[in-house]
C-alpha cells in the first residue's frame, strides 16, 4: 500500500522538498531552484529525502513558473477573439485605478496589443438571449488569421458569454479544427460571472501561460512516472486549495499565486493543530515576503486578485507580497540612503556568502556578518556560508556611505524588518486590525531571523515557529484538500430573491461540481459543498460575499441580516439603501487525508545545552553578546531556553534576543514569548 507523501515548492532561489512517511515521519530539504529547467530541481530535492516514487500515493506541486513566465513576458503570442464590435475591451479596461491624483499615471503594460484582437460576428444580450447569431463562416476567416499569424494560443471571450456559454463554444470548435494544435482559453470556462474586462483579462492571463505550464506538467508527469509513480498528482491553486495536475494543464491561471498558497494553508491547519486560531503569518523566503492572515482558523480570501493591475477573476488567497529575501541586494538612493530589495541575487548567483560568484550585498550575508547566521551547520546540508566573503560584498557599500561594515550589515536587517512590519501593518491595521490580537507564526528560510523584532515592533507578544519552518510552504501542500469554484451572476434586488430559483440555481451548480469531483477519484463522501452569496448596497461596487448553509430556512432574511453585520464590522457603518445579489457561488471540495504530525518526547533530566557559542553584534554595531546556539532538532518538547539564542537548522535559522523566552511546543514548534526591550 502506497504510504508515502511528497511536496515540493519551487520558488525563485530554493526549491523545498518535504516528504511524509506512512508512520508520521517527516523530512525537509531544500535544493537551489534551476530555472532553465525547473524539473531538474524538482526531480532533485526529491532524490534528496530518498523517497521511493513507487510507494508514494500524493505528490502535491507549487510552482512559480507561471508567474515567472508573467514578470518576465516570456508566455506566448496571444490572440484574442472577441465579440464584433468590442475589440477594445482588453485595452481600454477600467478607468478606476490607485492613485487618482496621480499625474503621471500610465496604464499597466498589457500581454496583447490591439493588432492581436480579432473580432467575431456574434452577439448575446445580458440574459443569454440571442442577439445575433455566430457567424461561422466570419469565425472561420478569424481562425484563419490566427493560423497565418503564428499565435500560440487565444483568448476567447464573448460579450455576456458567462450566461449563454454556446458561442464561445462554437468558437473553440472552430479554432481545434482551423488551427490544431492551438491553445484555447475560453472565458466562461474560467469565469462564469459579469464584467466584460474582468473575464477578458483572466482568459488572456490563462492563454499566455498555458503552453509554458502543459508542457512542464506533461513533462513532470513522465517524470515521475518513470520513476514508478501512480499516485495522484496535485497543484496547488491561488485559492489555497489543491487542483488536478490535469484540470492545472486546462486552466492554468489558478497556478498564478499557487506559490505562496502552500504556507498559507499549512498555517491555518498548524493553526488549529496548536489551539492558536489567530495567526499573522509571514512567509520570508530567498526572492520574497508573503504576509497573510488566519482568523478564527481559516485563512482569509478575496474574490478576484491582479497581477501588476491585471485582473484575474478568481478565488484567492489574501496575501501582500513584497520584494524581501535572504537574496535581496542591499544599494544606496538617489539621496544616498540605504535600501535593500526589491531585486534579489535570486538562485544564480546567489548572495556573495554562497561562494558562487555573486558579488553584491544581500540580505545573507548582512545576517552573517551580524552573527544571526553561522557556519556550524551548512545550509540545505551542504552549503556552508563563507563570512569573508559577506564582508567583501559589504566593504563597497560602507565605504560609500561612510560607515562600518558592522554598522551597514546591522542596517540591512533592520530595514529588511521594516519592510516586513510594513507588510503585516497592510494587512491588520490598514483593514481595521489589531496586530495585538494575533501571534506571529514566521517560516520561510528567513522568517526566524526577523521575527522577534518584527513582532516587538507592532507589540505582539508571542511569535510561533512551525516545524521544517524553511519549507513549510511544501508541508503545509500535504494539508490542501482539492477544490473547485462555481459562481453564477444573478443580479437583482435581495427583496426580489426567489427561493425556488436559488435552490435550482445552486441544484446546477451543485451536480455539475459532484461531476467535476467524481471524475477525479472523490465519491460522494470525500465530497464538501459550501454556498455563499454576493451581495451589496445597490450600485455599490465592492461586495460583501456571504456564506449561506445549506437548508436555511428564509434565505432572505438571513441574509439581509447577515449583509448588515459584515458590512458594519468591514467597512464600519450600515445604510438604508436597497440591498441587491449579485453572485452566486459555491466552493467545491474533494476532501484528502490530512497528514498526522509526530509528537516530540519530553527530556527526562536536564536542560537543553547549546553546541556552540556564537557573538552577536549588539544593536549599536559596536559590542558583540554571546548566543548560545542550538540544533534544532535535538531539543524535546517542553524544552525552554532564554534569549540571547540562536536555533539552527539545516533549512532555516531562528534568533531570540535578550529578554525573551523560548518554550518547545509538542510538535516541535518553537514558541517565542518577547520580553521588554531597553528601548
Amino acid at each position: 500500500m502506497r504510504a508515502n507523501r511528497l511536496a515540493v515548492d519551487v520558488g525563485g532561489t530554493f526549491t523545498d522538498v518535504v516528504s511524509l512517511g506512512g508512520s508520521g515521519e517527516i523530512r525537509f530539504e531544500k535544493v537551489p531552484t534551476t530555472p532553465e529547467d525547473p524539473t531538474l530541481g524538482v526531480i532533485d530535492s526529491i532524490a534528496r529525502v530518498d523517497a521511493a516514487l513507487d510507494r508514494t500515493s500524493l505528490f502535491t506541486h507549487g510552482t512559480t513558473l507561471a508567474l515567472n513566465a508573467l514578470l518576465t513576458r516570456s508566455g506566448a503570442r496571444t490572440a484574442v477573439v472577441a465579440t464584433a464590435g468590442f475589440r477594445d475591451v482588453y485595452l481600454l479596461g477600467r478607468t478606476s485605478r490607485e492613485g487618482n491624483y496621480d499625474i503621471l499615471y500610465r496604464s499597466p503594460p498589457r500581454l496583447v496589443e490591439r493588432c492581436d484582437t480579432f473580432e467575431v460576428r456574434e452577439r448575446l444580450m445580458f440574459d443569454g438571449s440571442v442577439h445575433t447569431g455566430f457567424d461561422e463562416a466570419d469565425a472561420r476567416r478569424v481562425a484563419a488569421l490566427i493560423r497565418e499569424g503564428g499565435y500560440e494560443a487565444v483568448a476567447v471571450a464573448f460579450l455576456h458569454s458567462y450566461t449563454n456559454t454556446s458561442h464561445e463554444a462554437a468558437m473553440r470548435e472552430v479554432l481545434e479544427e482551423v488551427v490544431p494544435g492551438l491553445e484555447v482559453s475560453i472565458s466562461s470556462d474560467l469565469s462564469r460571472e459579469y464584467r466584460e474586462y474582468e473575464r477578458t483579462s483572466t482568459a488572456v492571463l490563462d492563454a499566455y501561460i498555458k503552453p509554458i505550464v502543459r508542457t512542464y506538467l506533461y513533462d513532470l508527469g513522465a517524470e515521475l512516472a518513470s520513476g514508478g509513480f501512480e499516485g495522484r498528482f496535485l497543484m496547488m491553486r491561488s485559492g489555497g486549495g489543491a487542483m488536478t495536475a490535469s484540470s492545472a494543464r486546462e486552466n492554468p491561471v489558478n497556478l498564478i499565486l499557487s506559490g505562496p498558497a502552500g504556507g498559507v494553508i499549512g498555517a491555518a491547519g498548524f493553526a488549529r493543530m496548536i489551539g492558536e486560531p489567530n495567526l499573522v503569518t509571514v512567509d520570508m523566503g530567498g526572492t520574497s515576503l508573503d504576509a497573510s492572515l488566519v482568523i478564527e482558523g481559516q485563512p482569509v480570501m478575496h474574490q478576484g486578485t491582479e497581477f501588476e493591475s491585471l485582473p484575474i477573476n478568481i478565488s484567492s488567497l489574501y496575501i501582500h507580497t513584497i520584494g524581501a529575501g535572504g537574496g535581496s541586494i542591499a544599494w544606496t538612493d538617489e539621496a544616498g540612503g540605504l535600501q535593500v530589495g526589491p531585486h534579489s541575487a535570486g538562485a544564480d548567483p546567489g548572495p556573495a556568502s554562497y561562494g558562487s560568484g555573486g558579488s553584491e550585498a544581500t540580505f545573507t550575508d548582512a545576517a552573517l556578518v551580524v552573527g544571526y547566521l553561522g557556519q556550524e551547520t551548512p545550509l540545505g546540508g551542504t552549503l556552508t556560508l563563507d563570512k569573508d566573503l559577506a564582508r567583501g560584498a559589504l566593504e563597497p557599500l560602507a565605504e560609500r556611505m561612510g560607515i562600518t561594515v558592522e554598522e551597514l550589515a546591522l542596517g540591512v536587517v533592520r530595514i529588511s524588518a521594516v519592510k516586513v512590519m510594513g507588510a503585516v501593518r497592510s494587512i491588520t491595521v490598514e483593514l481595521g486590525r489589531d496586530p495585538k490580537d494575533f501571534a506571529l507564526l514566521a517560516f520561510g528560510g528567513a522568517g526566524g531571523i526577523v521575527a522577534v523584532d518584527v513582532a516587538r515592533e507592532l507589540g505582539m507578544g508571542t511569535v510561533i515557529i512551525p516545524p521544517g519552518q524553511g519549507a513549510f510552504s511544501a508541508l503545509g501542500m500535504l494539508m490542501a484538500d482539492v477544490q473547485h469554484d462555481f459562481a453564477q451572476t444573478a443580479v437583482m434586488p435581495l427583496e426580489s430573491l426567489d427561493a425556488g430559483r436559488l435552490q435550482r440555481s445552486y441544484a446546477e451548480m451543485s451536480a455539475l461540481a459532484e461531476d467535476t469531483l467524481r471524475s477525479e477519484g472523490f465519491p460522494v463522501g470525500r465530497q464538501v459543498l459550501a454556498r455563499s452569496v454576493d451581495v451589496r448596497y445597490s450600485g455599490q461596487e465592492h461586495p460583501v460575499s456571504i456564506t449561506l448553509p445549506a437548508g436555511t430556512a428564509d434565505p432572505i432574511a438571513y441574509l439581509g441580516q447577515r449583509f448588515a453585520e459584515l458590512h458594519h464590522r468591514q467597512y464600519g457603518h450600515t445604510m438604508s439603501d436597497p440591498v441587491e445579489v449579485t453572485t452566486l457561488r459555491l466552493n467545491a471540495t474533494g476532501t484528502v487525508d490530512q497528514p498526522s504530525f509526530p509528537t516530540l518526547p519530553r527530556r527526562e533530566a536536564g536542560l537543553p545545552e547549546p553546541f556552540a557559542t556564537r557573538p552577536v553584534l549588539d544593536a549599536g554595531g559596536t559590542d558583540e553578546t554571546p548566543a548560545g546556539v542550538y540544533r534544532r532538532e535535538d531539543l524535546r518538547c517542553d524544552d525552554e531556553i532564554a534569549g540571547p539564542a540562536v536555533i539552527v537548522e539545516h533549512t532555516a535559522t531562528t534568533v531570540i534576543h535578550p529578554g525573551d523566552h523560548l518554550v518547545v511546543g509538542e510538535h516541535g514548534e518553537l514558541v517565542i514569548t518577547l520580553g521588554a526591550t531597553d528601548g
